[in-house]
């Protein structure tokens, strides 16, 4: 049996479901394309999803000839605002997105309602949320469909990577259609992923990290090397060569050793993050909030800062790796978002949170010695710490609403990683 079909098997097992209703793909934004594909979306038609998410999300929906429609977030939960969506939906409305933002799933029950009442389907961004659960179960399974990406950051890394999940029979079945329409990667592309595979379990967060993340950023902005995203995504909204590709016997191998130890993982992230609310506290800052309805599985740690090229620059200079999820409403795009049909004045949350969102790394790779440098860290640049309330006024007022003491005179924008 290949390593494809054994990781279908797994999988199934894993999501409580069958084999035929998995679909896997060279990245998970291909699965979006084709589940959004399979779900009707065409030219004229509307997808509504959050104000802040990726930009090959949108892409995937413009690649159809279809609009996206953004909807601001919850400044609590950096996922859509469920209260705001009913406001934009229209006769063209064809589907509503919801997002595992950091890996806390959305109100899936209040989004689901809205889509009852007007005849919609929701289909879940589990990009960041594999195996998290919201009411009680796992997240993707209680909508019409749901995506999942094993990029490198994300909650079981393939390097590259994606997933689709569709309980409905017909929608498997036209999934399984699509599956098998994709072109297999070239040799050259399995070869450069498996290399790059083992470069990161050499690298890890070891001191040369930061020099290997920006080299990395490069190449890969260049298409020298395989990238979360081509060129072609972040500069523009026609679908790059080579989009449509499928999955490969060197994802699954990885990927089979991966999902021996998600449970494990999702551990460690949920242990990692209390210390973090811990060490917070401390200081004065309340951590990420955690709805009832939901069980974070922290694929990442968000907080807010003042200054965040001088968090990373100070962040660089200590060899810790803090993180940029997402350094625009539309990750990694900055400036002009027109051309993905994206007006800021309309989302200020999103875009607020996008101007001082920084990311604390959660993954294995966090030994407590890590995490308590982190910890420091954090102490040593207090002042530069913010609550959510600076999300919570952005939509009344556009005056800062620090939720600390004055900013740091030390800080300085001209330091950037990006």
């Amino acid at each position: 049996m290949s390593a494809i079909l054994r990781l279908k098997k797994e999988l199934a097992s894993y999501l409580d479901c069958s084999t035929e209703e998995i679909t896997l793909a060279w990245k998970g934004r291909v699965g979006l394309y084709g589940m959004l594909q399979a779900l009707g979306v065409g030219p004229g038609d509307e997808v509504i999803m959050p104000a802040y998410t990726c930009v090959v999300v949108p892409n995937a929906v413009l690649y159809l000839g279809a609009t996206p429609i953004y909807v601001d977030i919850d400044p609590r939960t950096y996922n859509i605002d469920p209260g705001k969506i009913e406001a934009r939906i229209t006769e063209r409305t064809k589907v509503i997105m919801a997002q595992n933002t950091y890996g806390l799933s959305s109100d899936v029950a209040s989004i689901k309602a809205v889509a009852a009442k007007y005849g919609l389907k929701v289909l879940e961004d589990c990009a960041h949320g594999f195996g998290g659960t919201c009411n009680g179960v796992l997240n993707g399974k209680n909508v019409d469909a749901a995506f999942y990406s094993s990029q490198w950051n994300k909650m079981f890394s393939t390097g590259l990577g994606g997933m689709v999940i569709a309980t409905d029979s017909e929608l498997a079945r036209r999934m399984s259609d699509f599956e098998a329409s994709l072109e297999r990667p070239s040799l050259l592309d399995r070869l450069a992923l498996g290399a790059q595979l083992r470069v990161q379990d050499l690298i890890g967060y070891s001191g040369v990290y930061w020099s290997a993340l920006k080299l990395y950023r490069l190449l890969s902005a260049k298409n020298v090397i395989l990238g979360s995203s081509s060129g072609g995504e972040v500069t523009g909204t026609e679908m790059p060569a080579g989009y449509l590709q499928g999955y490969s016997e060197v994802q699954a191998k990885r990927a089979l050793k991966e999902i021996t130890r998600i449970d494990r993982n999702i551990r460690h992230r949920i242990e990692t993050a209390r210390f973090y609310n811990e060490e917070l506290k401390k200081l004065g800052i309340k951590g990420p909030f955690e709805p009832v309805y939901a069980v974070h599985t922290y694929t990442k740690y968000a907080i807010l800062v003042q200054d965040r090229d001088f968090i990373f620059a100070e962040a660089e200079a200590e060899r810790l790796p803090i993180h940029d999820w997402f350094i625009s409403p539309l990750h990694p795009v900055q400036g002009n978002l027109e051309s993905w049909q994206f007006d800021e004045a309309e989302y200020p949350i999103a875009v607020k949170a996008a101007q001082h969102v920084i990311n604390l790394p959660t993954d294995l790779g966090v030994t407590p010695r890590l995490a308590e440098r982190i910890a420091v860290f954090l102490g040593k640049h207090r002042d530069q710490l913010l609550t959510n309330e600076v999300l919570e006024a952005a939509a009344g007022s556009t005056a800062p609403a620090w939720g600390t003491t004055a900013s740091s005179s030390t800080a300085s924008g001209s330091h950037t990683l990006h």
